[in-house]
């Protein structure tokens, strides 16, 4: 398997640790991987986009403009904001809730203008954190619902029970019955947006 994979979002959403699940995951299955994190002010909210590379032909670690054939962002300005990465017949999963910046005032940013861009643009499953992990408590269980998405639309190119087992490796006991219902619940939404494109 080839595969270029980007994960953007801001700092705090768990984009790091979703791309260390990709990554050892497929290590799991053999595959040679290549990964890096770019990461501006994120603990303040910055960008964050981290790199996964699976296969062979890749040697460095950082995909290179229109190389991505997947990416998975967890806010709507940060897809736009790298769109340049994808491939001619890329997948973008897209968060539509987004970010707003923390400086104050009404900026009147909802995400829409940008996820209506990026379907226009490319293939485009669009996702809600907000309901999708809203029986979890918490929008911070997305990042691994998300990859359930990425699994159930055949898009990552990872075995489910790989990803489930590396879930468990890397979150907490405390967490992880929460973080493996997300995974399902993304699962479900990725066969179904899958199901309707055929």
């Amino acid at each position: 398997m080839k595969k270029d994979i980007l994960i953007c979002g801001v700092g705090g959403q768990g984009t790091v640790l979703a791309s260390r699940i990709i990554a050892a995951s497929a290590m799991d299955e053999g595959y040679t991987v290549h990964s890096a994190e770019t990461i501006g002010m994120a603990q303040r909210g910055g960008s964050v986009t981290s790199h996964v590379r699976i296969g062979e032909e890749a040697f460095s670690p950082l995909i290179p403009a229109g190389g991505a054939d997947l990416m998975i962002a967890f806010e709507p300005s940060e897809a736009v904001r790298n769109i340049k990465s994808l491939s001619r017949d890329a997948l973008v999963i897209v968060n539509s809730v987004p970010v707003k910046p923390s400086s104050g005032g009404e900026s009147g940013y909802d995400g829409k203008a940008e996820t209506a861009y990026l379907q226009s643009k490319c293939r485009c499953i669009i996702v809600d954190s907000e309901s999708m992990c809203r029986p979890f408590g918490s929008s911070k269980f997305f990042n691994v619902a998300v990859l359930g998405t990425a699994v159930g639309a055949g898009e990552l190119g990872i075995g489910e029970d790989t990803i489930r087992e590396e879930i468990r490796r890397n979150v907490p006991e405390r967490f992880l019955e929460k973080n493996l219902a997300a995974f399902e619940a993304g699962i479900a939404k990725g066969k179904e947006k899958g199901n309707a494109d055929k």
